[in-house]
């Protein structure tokens, strides 16, 4: 199954900020020419977003749960009587945790993609032949899930 340029460039823009592969290592598993690799590296600024990439989303929902924590206690600190959330506040709140349940909920391709890594690293420890199996049947299996 041959994907479309805009998904292999997805995929490889996803290998290059999230993995140590090489230029010619993602493009092996795209498909695509080194030259097309580094092309897209240069044009769109990948080494940059690659060095602002430092959030995870555990990082993210910590700090979504300080804000939620933060204006919680700012309510309990109010005048007995008025210990409740105005308009405002429980806006605040419903978002703050419509996002949060999101970020728990939300399984993305580079949070499949970065299990496949952490897995197929520890295969090769214990069975190089069956990691280099596994990475085939992995690769297919993202191919599969950006076509869609």
């Amino acid at each position: 199954m041959s994907l479309p340029l805009k998904q292999k460039k997805d995929w490889a823009k996803l290998l290059f900020i999230k993995t140590s592969m090489s230029q010619k290592e993602i493009a092996k598993q795209v498909s695509v020419t080194e030259k097309t690799i580094s092309d897209w590296i240069n044009k769109e600024n990948w080494r940059k977003l690659k060095a602002s990439v430092i959030i995870t989303k555990q990082e993210e929902l910590s700090r979504i749960y300080i804000q939620i924590n933060e204006l919680n206690s700012f309510i309990e600190g109010k005048a007995e009587g008025r210990r409740y959330a105005n308009s405002q506040e429980a806006d605040t709140l419903t978002k703050l945790a419509a996002a949060a349940k999101t970020l728990e909920s939300e399984t993305s391709i580079a949070d499949t993609i970065n299990v496949f890594i952490e897995f197929t690293e520890w295969l090769k420890q214990e069975d190089f032949e069956e990691a280099q199996k596994f990475i085939e049947h992995q690769d297919g299996f993202i191919k599969f899930k950006l076509s869609k």
